[in-house]
């Protein structure tokens, strides 16, 4: 089946006022629109997403009121050629404003009911996506509904969390959510196993599969991009949840993500720290913030002492405890 899509290319250099201040740049855009109205816009970013980024978009073409939105963070691998030929709209950005950047310049560029977000190592099936469709039809107080995902190898991605909070910070500071991992105040992550056999309502959930009422988006004004990457979206569960918007997990849909894949990278220690201070200072008081701010810095003291993970990993951590000490996340 060839999908119904009507292309128009262009090519701008434009720039204009985002969420939070900053502003974005778009280099090249070639633009698909959908000859019917269509009923989900599936936003992928991509950053040096070569390797995965035609798996993730090519099992979504031949789904009827689909369209594909995928933008490129200025990748150094040239991450578009591989759907150049494909029918998506597809945004190069000129520089790397980070994820939830990425996120808003897609979602702006569509006008369908339903946003889907999906990370580019993850993939989901047409059966899948209609069912979280369905699952959010079902309950209009429902702002956003999330599959069930495994990893490529079968096994069970633990894509249900719990807000952040202080107790859970020095926890895993001092390791103890490995001694205790079921324990709900040792760990944010929800490694109960039968808790993803049935419907429920969690804190929040992975990005890496997450469909949304663009009403929501729009009404929260997207994701706050001064999350450079991390926090974006434990920090939209919550402003959705703080609107009066449910967040659903739905186990009869399924989406598969490359196990390992979007692991936190040692050089992305540090932004992980900022973006844990920046979420708490924006949603607690200044003394809840500073403790924060301290669990976050005696982590990365912790692991880059006794941690996993070798030389890499260490220095990952040294760079993380050093920007918990010397910098201040802003509400």
């Amino acid at each position: 089946m060839t999908p119904q899509f009507g292309a128009s290319y262009s090519s701008l250099m434009a720039s204009g006022d985002r969420p939070g201040g900053s502003r974005g740049h778009v280099g090249q855009q070639r633009t698909y629109s959908n000859d019917a109205r269509s009923l989900v816009d599936v936003v992928i970013v991509s950053y040096n997403s070569r390797d995965h980024i035609r798996a993730c978009v090519e099992p979504l073409l031949n789904q009827a009121g689909v369209h594909v939105v995928v933008v490129d963070n200025a990748s150094p691998d040239a991450s578009l050629e591989a759907v150049a030929e494909l029918p998506v709209t597809a945004i190069q950005l000129s520089t790397n404003r980070g994820f939830a950047h990425g996120v808003n310049v897609g979602w702006r560029m569509g006008s369908a009911s339903y946003v889907l977000l999906l990370n580019p190592d993850a993939r989901i099936s047409a059966s899948s996506l209609q069912t979280l469709i369905r699952s959010i039809e079902e309950e209009p107080d429902v702002g956003a509904v999330a599959p069930r995902i495994i990893h490529t190898d079968g096994s069970l991605d633990y894509s249900q969390r719990r807000f952040p909070r202080i107790r859970s910070t020095f926890a895993q500071a001092l390791f103890l959510h490995r001694l205790l991992p079921k324990a709900a105040w040792t760990d944010e992550v929800v490694r109960d196993e039968a808790a993803y056999s049935r419907r429920a309502r969690p804190d929040w959930v992975s990005g890496a599969c997450m469909l949304l009422r663009r009403s929501v988006l729009e009404e929260l004004s997207g994701l706050d991009d001064r999350f450079f990457m991390y926090s974006e979206d434990i920090d939209l569960c919550r402003r959705m949840r703080s609107a009066g918007y449910g967040l659903v997990f739905e186990p009869k849909a399924t989406a598969e993500h490359e196990g390992g894949a979007s692991e936190t990278r040692s050089n992305m220690f540090a932004v992980l720290a900022e973006s844990r201070i920046r979420y708490a200072a924006k949603h607690w008081n200044g003394a809840a913030a500073s403790l924060e701010r301290i669990g976050v810095a005696l982590g990365a003291l912790t692991h880059a002492l006794l941690g996993r993970g070798g030389i890499a990993a260490r220095g990952g951590h040294v760079n993380a405890l050093r920007q918990a000490l010397t910098r201040r996340g802003r509400g």
